[in-house]
């Protein structure tokens, strides 16, 4: 739903924001009388109801409207707000578990079960022929019982000034009684909460999917502290706090682990199939599940910013944002309703007073027509195909930040990627060691991992990963002195030697020194080359590049398959390094040493070319590019501020096979809401023209709205169950 434009609340005022889960909520109508209702309260500054996720947001001001009168306002609309675990159970406690206590808390499936009896009742009243009026009183108490709560909505909604599904069902039964036809009212109305029961059942299915998100995180851990062991809430770990966390339970805070070694399976948060090995040192995210050891974890962030509290509240940011179809389908309500309620009232004046015909026939067809009016299965097609689609993509590892993203995605023609960290890991790994005059490769790995050991240059912690990966001793150096921009000198068991690149070589060796042939068969394929030299000769050189990540290449494959035309690479990297990797990925082309606003303009550039654009990349350097193009996607998202913050959508697996999966997705949402607008709109007008001929009656009429509500939700919660 829109937020509601209030009067201003003074700007002195305090703001409180909360988000209400609500009960009951069974039609897009009612969240919309709802909605302008809590927003048109004095004090109530904004209100946003999500009828897809039942939560209602509201910001208010507590010295000008309390919390009780809009929970008031909520209870008056016919629907509830969800008490918290500990009271729900406290109240259960209270009223005991017998039978009458379990059906006092499902009144709307008690009214229904009654009003079928009644009508039940009635229709055998009238097989046998019992004189009047007791099948009317009988049918008449069907009415009153099943349609107590359509009832009470619709003077909710005349309240708000809305024309909802439950004014025209109201109005309808009430003409049809009017006229005499009371088999037909009772019928109409058991029918009618029959089918409100149904859409409300297969709608908390869809929203008992989405939730389950929150129950990835455990509620209690057990805390290390002062020596001993203490299970507490989550809620009540604080940064720095230790946290131990034993097999087969799942971790629940985002931190570092200080002690243990496991596998933990963090495809619930990530996404990957395979479970990762993690010990000290390495990072753990909540709600991920420890396998096999025990683990002691310093806890890095609180329950509230932990990365599974973030992704939960982008998806509920997502569903509350309504995508470009949807805003479409509810400016058409707009129109649609008032249109038909006109021809209803056309169709039940015009020929009785302009052509003699039959006033109690043409009302009843107006009636008919009536029910038809709202437009339930139109307005829910587009969210409830987002909803799921959203849920699902988060349990694959993919985060939207709204619907409107998930759409554009299918529609892209070109995808860019930044190379560093993107296409590639991000590090630079020593790939060659080539040894030259006579020397040793593991000697000269020795002496360049020794001099290279004081340097925080990502090339000289390359070197050192290297020479620990081969079992390398580190030597220790002597007047060692750094040459900023050259490289680095020091002594070596008392020899001399020098690290950098070919102007140190010419430097200590002479300007004519000519550099081996394989120097620039290694640059030539976009690596970096450091030379190591002693007294006046060169010993050897090593090469590294930042390696691409496995799935890089058969991502672009894919991309290509899915009919994305043009594939680009944009890096700040030299010339030679983008060809190499944009080659090696299989890109259509590439621009290279490019600065954040250069990749921007380049950005900007394949929009008026393409018209929708991509752009993959970090989150960080590349935050102008992602922000300027139609969808931005960030890689490394998990635990990552920066790319959840920066990006449309958010992979937190770092694993770009997910980008094809995207837009299949994608198309799947987009086909799946034209078929649910198609079939919406095609049973409205079939059946406007049967009401309007005479040839439908006012029980059809509501199998006919209700039942394409059903068949729309069915249809949009089949994106529930796909996982790629």
């Amino acid at each position: 739903m829109d937020e509601t434009a209030v009067a201003p609340v003074a700007a002195i005022e305090v703001l409180r924001s909360e988000t209400m889960p609500l009960e009951g909520l069974d039609c897009p109508d009612c969240a919309a009388s709802l909605e302008k209702a809590v927003g048109a309260m004095p004090g109530v500054a904004r209100a946003r109801l999500n009828y897809t996720a039942a939560t209602l947001w509201v910001e208010y001001a507590p010295t000008l409207v309390d919390r009780g009168r809009i929970v008031g306002t909520v209870h008056e609309a016919g629907l509830g707000v969800k008490e918290s675990e500990a009271a729900a159970n406290e109240r259960a406690d209270r009223q005991g578990t017998g039978r009458l206590s379990r059906l006092a808390r499902h009144p709307k499936g008690v009214a229904t079960t009654l009003s079928g009896l009644l009508v039940a009742t009635g229709f055998l009243l009238s097989v046998l022929r019992v004189p009047a009026p007791a099948p009317q009183i009988v049918f008449a108490l069907g009415v009153a019982t099943g349609g107590y709560f359509t009832a009470r909505r619709a003077l909710f909604a005349l309240r708000s000034r809305q024309l909802d599904m439950n004014v025209l069902m109201t109005a309808a039964v009430l003409g049809a009684m009017a006229i005499g036809e009371w088999t037909e009212a009772a019928s109409v109305v058991f029918l009618f909460s029959l089918a409100n029961a149904l859409e409300s059942y297969t709608m908390d299915r869809t929203r008992r999917s989405i939730r389950s998100l929150l129950e990835l995180g455990p509620k209690e851990a057990t805390l290390l502290r002062d020596g001993e062991q203490l299970k507490l809430p989550v809620e009540q770990i604080a940064v720095n706090d230790l946290v131990l966390i034993r097999p087969g339970e799942r971790i629940p805070t985002d931190g570092v682990v200080v002690s243990g070694s496991s596998t933990v399976d963090q495809a619930p948060i990530t996404g990957e199939s395979v479970p990762v090995e993690r010990g000290v040192g390495q990072d753990v995210f909540a709600g991920t599940i420890n396998q096999q050891g025990s683990l002691e974890v310093r806890a890095s962030r609180t329950y509230s910013d932990n990365t599974l509290s973030r992704i939960i509240h982008m998806v509920e940011e997502a569903q509350a944002q309504k995508a470009p179809s949807q805003q479409f389908v509810d400016s058409f309500a707009r129109y649609y309703t008032p249109f038909v309620i006109v021809l209803a009232a056309g169709i039940a004046l015009v020929p009785p007073a302009f052509f003699g015909a039959s006033f109690d026939d043409w009302f009843y067809r107006a009636l008919v027509l009536l029910i038809i009016a709202c437009p339930c299965a139109l307005v829910i097609s587009t969210p409830v195909s987002i909803a799921s689609a959203i849920a699902t993509a988060s349990r694959n590892g993919v985060l939207f930040k709204g619907g409107a993203y998930l759409e554009a995605v299918g529609s892209i023609r070109v995808v860019a990627f930044d190379k560093t960290g993107t296409l590639t890991m991000g590090r630079p790994e020593v790939t060659d060691v080539v040894a030259v005059n006579g020397y040793d490769r593991q000697e000269l790995l020795a002496v360049a991992a020794s001099l290279e050991a004081r340097s925080e240059h990502p090339m000289a912690q390359a070197i050192l990963r290297r020479a620990e990966e081969d079992g390398v001793e580190v030597r220790a150096v002597r007047d060692f002195m750094a040459l900023p921009g050259l490289g680095a000198e020091g002594r070596v068991d008392g020899v001399g030697y020098f690290v950098g690149n070919a102007r140190l070589v010419r430097e200590r060796l002479g300007a004519g020194t000519a550099l081996p042939d394989v120097v620039d068969k290694l640059r030539g394929e976009g690596k970096t080359v450091v030379m190591l030299g002693r007294d006046d000769r060169l010993m050897g050189m090593l090469a590294a590049a930042d390696r691409l990540r496995a799935e890089s290449r058969d991502a672009v494959s894919a991309l290509h398959r899915t009919g994305v035309e043009h594939v680009v690479l944009l890096t700040g990297d030299n010339q030679r390094t983008a060809e190499a990797i944009a080659s090696e990925v299989g890109a259509d082309g590439y621009q290279a040493e490019l600065l954040p606003e250069d990749k921007k303009g380049a950005v900007d550039a394949l929009l008026e070319r393409y018209g929708r654009v991509v752009m993959v990349g970090d989150g960080v350097n590349d935050a102008p590019a992602l922000a300027r193009s139609t969808v931005g996607i960030a890689m490394g998202a998990a635990g990552t501020d920066t790319a959840l913050e920066t990006a449309d959508v958010a992979l937190m697996g770092d694993d770009l096979s997910r980008l094809p999966y995207l837009i299949g997705l994608s198309r799947r949402t987009v086909a799946t809401i034209k078929q649910n607008v198609a079939l919406s709109i095609v049973v409205k007008v079939l059946f406007v023209a049967l009401a309007s001929a005479g040839l439908a009656n006012l029980w059809m009429a509501v199998l006919a709205d209700m039942g394409t509500s059903l068949v729309v939700i069915a249809n949009g919660m089949r994106l529930l169950s796909r996982r790629d």
